[in-house]
């Protein structure tokens, strides 16, 4: 089973007849699917659905093997066995009709959407900005947060429901059906700047708004970590030279930013990292700064 499991993938996908390439040091890629990442020679990942594993869930997922039938191949692969017979063909994705697009009626007030993200941290002139430029309101069924992702024409054809109740620590997120993942969630372009801010998550990009005033423009929130939206953000804006990864402080947000700063570096970008100092994203940094002030004001009352 160990040595099913440690197949040396890159070797494995042109067997398969994929085209692998190599993105830095410790990642692999294909010309076939670009979303996926190969890390140290042994595990993948599909930034695009959140998939991954070892070599056996990889010819399940791609090849349409069963567990049995993939453990097998790839003993016999490993043993160059495999090389006498015919690769197993890789499964098509089935063809999925994509639902209509359509925002979600809004709320006729703003009311818990800015109480939300104001017990969050998020200065009440950003959350303003932000409604007032089309790009967030409170629906009217469930009183999530919205948040639109408009095209280059300024369309409407992404939106990220987030609830305004956290239960547990984490609340509900889901896209609205029909959303152009491509897009996502962004700030305008502005044509006298030569940098993009890249961010996870729409509430992450506001908190680095609060924290930096300045920046009203020339950012991106992947909505997780597809770099499909900074792919199209890219090409809309030719202009555009400077890169600056604001991605989450955890394992999977580092290992994204440096799989981007290999990929997008050989294309001729300059790439920098930006980190929260506390915390594992800029929210959570946003709301632990807020504390230690609150606890530095309670102290200096407390000496008068």
């Amino acid at each position: 089973m160990e040595t099913a499991k440690g197949t040396d993938l890159p070797d494995l996908l042109e067997h398969l007849g994929y085209t692998v390439r190599r993105l830095g040091s410790r990642y692999h890629t294909t010309r076939e699917m670009d979303s996926i990442r190969i890390k140290d020679r042994r595990t993948w990942k599909r930034y695009s659905n959140g998939t991954g594993g070892d070599a056996i869930t990889f010819l399940q997922e791609f090849c349409g093997k069963g567990f049995r039938d993939a453990v097998t191949y790839l003993l016999e692969f490993n043993g160059h066995r495999a090389r006498d017979s015919p690769a197993p063909r890789p499964r098509p994705a089935p063809q999925e009709e994509k639902p209509a697009f359509a925002l979600p009626i809004p709320n006729h007030d703003q009311r818990r959407v800015f109480a939300y993200l104001q017990k969050r941290g998020i200065a009440p002139q950003v959350i303003r900005g932000f409604i007032e430029s089309g790009l967030l309101y409170e629906d009217s069924l469930h009183h999530n947060c919205v948040f639109v992702g408009r095209d280059g024409n300024g369309k409407p054809v992404f939106a990220s429901k987030r609830g305004t109740y956290d239960l547990g620590g984490s609340s509900f997120k889901r896209d609205a059906p029909g959303s152009d993942k491509s897009v996502a969630f962004r700030l305008p372009c502005d044509p006298a700047l030569d940098w993009v801010a890249v961010f996870e998550a729409p509430i992450d990009l506001m908190s680095f708004c609060t924290l930096h005033r300045q920046v009203r423009s020339n950012a991106v929130a992947l909505c997780g970590l597809y770099q499909g939206p900074l792919d199209t953000y890219l090409q809309e804006n030719p202009h555009l030279k400077r890169i600056v990864l604001c991605l989450d402080a955890d394992g999977p947000g580092q290992e994204a930013t440096e799989k981007f700063r290999a990929e997008y570096g050989q294309k001729g970008y300059d790439v920098s990292t930006r980190t929260p100092a506390q915390g594992k994203d800029w929210n959570e940094y946003l709301q632990q700064r807020g504390r230690t002030r609150e606890r530095g004001d309670q102290r200096q009352a407390a000496a008068r």
